[in-house]
């Protein structure tokens, strides 16, 4: 990737046109997907969805498409449209479509395989389920830049070669979808460093930042924006906690019972109301810190364990609830080497 390349700023748009009372239309889906980076186009791919159950024939309407997908269909089905026995004993799970991804064109500042891999993470996650198989070129099947970077990241995300010419990933195994949180963590880790980068860069100097990604003693802060974020967590868990205690009592828990005090480790589950009071105003009084110093220090093992459960819940806040976080810390300033870095709070 080309230095300056800020990777926080990639984003796809998915365009796909879908005639009502076109049959063809039924059977396969033709996905145009934009990458972009800070809304300007600096790529693009296809993906054309093959759904076996709304065809008439999946191999002739493949074929149709032309280019990779006719050798996708020449490749997996027979004359009459089904799966071969060959594709079937290949793939362990059911398999009811398949998912062609090709055309991939990436600006040579992103051009790389785990930017590739990424992208096309996100797209069997936006187009797929587990009854589908994604199929990519193997690195014979083409010299095209695009179809090689396809290539590499194909096998970043576990793909198995099909013959020479074909990878295919199984949706419904485990292997795929570990790689796939893999290669979004370690994209995530160069995109704060780019950002580190870039702003040295810009300065001149490190700006505190070590060369091992280790801050230094006057960067070993909370940003605004993950502090407003953890600060809602905590709050969050301190209410639950307390209405746990109020629907509990002194009742032995089960690990997983009640909303919050069933998440605590085993010695924690047979302790008296009292105890759970306690328990649950940790999570308030870190959450005290937070707004009055922008920091947080546990003084005890019970706010270490409410700090622990705030982090993972502020983990959970930015994926299932992005409206929340963007009403949180709206007008807080971005800081793109610390925002959000919830692994640093951990350590």
């Amino acid at each position: 990737m080309a230095a300056g390349a800020d990777l926080a700023l990639l984003a796809l748009d998915f365009h796909h046109t879908h005639k009502l009372l076109d049959p063809a239309a039924q059977g396969v889906q033709d996905w145009d997907v934009r990458i972009t980076a800070a809304g300007t186009p600096v790529g693009s791919l296809r993906a054309v969805r093959g759904l076996y159950y709304q065809s008439d024939n999946l191999r002739e309407r493949l074929d149709d498409e032309q280019s990779f997908p006719a050798l996708v269909a020449a490749r997996l089905l027979d004359e009459q449209g089904h799966f071969t026995d060959e594709f079937e004993d290949f793939i362990e799970s059911v398999v009811t479509s398949v998912l062609v991804i090709d055309r991939l064109q990436l600006d040579d500042a992103f051009a790389d395989p785990l930017v590739a891999a990424v992208v096309i993470a996100s797209v069997i996650d936006r187009l797929t389920d587990n009854y589908f198989a994604v199929v990519l070129p193997a690195k014979t099947a083409s010299e095209d830049a695009g179809s090689v970077l396809l290539a590499e990241a194909g096998m970043l995300l576990s793909a198995e070669a099909f013959g020479d010419d074909l990878q295919i990933i199984d949706n419904a195994l485990a292997a795929p979808a570990e790689a796939a949180h893999r290669v979004r963590d370690r994209l995530h880790q160069l995109s704060r460093q780019d950002a580190a980068s870039a702003w040295a860069d810009e300065d001149g100097e490190d700006d505190g930042w070590a060369e091992d990604g280790a801050d230094d003693e006057d960067t070993e802060r909370l940003s605004a924006r993950t502090v407003a974020v953890l600060r809602t967590a905590l709050e969050d868990l301190g209410t639950q906690a307390r209405e746990d205690v109020a629907a509990l009592g002194d009742a032995p828990l089960r690990r997983g019972e009640g909303r919050v005090l069933g998440l605590l480790p085993p010695v924690a589950l047979h302790q008296d109301r009292a105890w759970r009071r306690q328990m649950a105003r940790c999570f308030n009084d870190l959450a005290a810190d937070l707004a009055r110093a922008g920091a947080v220090r546990p003084l005890c093992t019970g706010e270490e364990m409410a700090l622990h459960l705030g982090i993972d819940r502020a983990r959970a806040l930015l994926r299932n609830r992005p409206r929340l976080v963007s009403e949180r810390v709206t007008g807080l300033p971005e800081d793109h080497r610390h925002d959000y870095d919830w692994d640093w709070c951990s350590a």
